[in-house]
Order: C-alpha cells, then structure tokens, then sequence
C-alpha cells in the first residue's frame, strides 16, 4: 500500500538507481514534512560499525548499534526513535507507536534503570534533509517511492528493509526489488 501524501510518518524509499551514496537503497523515516520549512528524516537502513556506547560514554553498557541518519549535522547530532511515548517528557509523535526525542537526561536515567528496552528505540548520528519545495521536486523526479511507516520497519534490525518493503508494496514495486544495484550485470 502505497500514497503520494507527503507527510511526517511516511517513509521514503530510494528508487533503485539513485546516483547519490548517501542515499543509495536507502529507506527513510519522515520524521517532519513543512512545505514552508522543508523535510526532516533518518536513514532506517545504514548500521555504523560503533554502537552507542562509543559516542557517549555514560551509555557504554547499553549495548546498541548506532545508525547513519544522513549526511547532515554527522558529528553534531544524536537523534532517537523510540516506541515509550509519554513516558519521555518532550518527545514528539509522528505515528501512533512511533515517536522521535524527547528529554536526554530521562531517556539516561530510564536507560540506566532498565527502563528502556533496546528493542525499542533506535539512535542515529546525522540525519537527511532537504530545503522548502526541494524534497517535492525529488517526488516529482521520482527518486523517491512513498510508503506508511510500520513500527517494525523502525525497531526490527532488517539487512534488506529496502527490498522487504517494497517486495510489501507489491505490483509494480515488487520487480522493483529484485533490480540488480548495477543494471550492466543484468
């Protein structure tokens, strides 16, 4: 199931020849969509080799990987999904099991405490973004194929969530799933 209503809580996944690497066969997350402001979103499907522990070292012994969100703001930002809603004070919600921040020193102690669950949340380093109108005229493009999120295709660690979801979207997307990443080895 597919829709073209651009909007927080969709995802977004590359089309399969898209040149950029940042990008390429990624799947991700819209976490804000502004038409005035432009688009917010984290790369769903890129595991760094370092887990959380490694870039802060108060959070060493929860032992989760840490993910590539996008180019922008690498070594300048931690972002988190997480399915604990209210339970973090200042989080936001973008779907009804899906939500994004909230308060770190909360989010530290409920970690500390075991609390939090590991496979509930998810961290990224970085992020992808995209000025007013630009991320529309990639739809216009389409370098980009639109989908509802699921809580699974955030908090499940699936190597191929690209093709899983389209192969999901069925029809069309389905074929599309199986092109080879370089279209000369067919």
């Amino acid at each position: 199931m597919s829709t073209n209503t651009l909007q927080a809580g969709q995802v977004l996944l590359a089309e399969p020849f898209l040149k950029d690497p940042n990008f390429k066969r990624s799947v991700v997350f819209l976490c804000e969509h502004k038409e005035e402001d432009g688009s917010f979103g984290l790369i769903l499907n890129r595991p760094l080799q370092f887990r959380l522990g490694d870039a802060i070292q108060e959070l060493m012994g929860f032992d989760v990987p840490l993910y590539f969100g996008g180019p922008m703001g690498v070594k300048e930002t931690l972002h988190y999904l997480h399915g604990y809603g209210d339970l973090l004070e200042g989080s936001i919600q973008i779907t009804k099991d899906i939500y994004w921040g909230g308060n770190f020193d909360l989010l530290k102690q409920y970690i500390h405490t075991g609390v939090i669950s590991p496979h509930h949340i998810r961290f990224f380093t970085g992020y992808a973004g995209w000025g007013s109108g630009q991320l529309e005229e990639e739809m216009e493009t389409q370098s980009w194929f639109l989908t509802p999120a699921q809580g699974s295709f955030v908090f499940e660690a699936r190597e191929h969530l690209w093709k899983e979801i389209l192969v999901e979207m069925g029809g069309k997307y389905r074929m599309i799933a199986n092109y080879p990443e370089d279209p000369r080895l067919n």
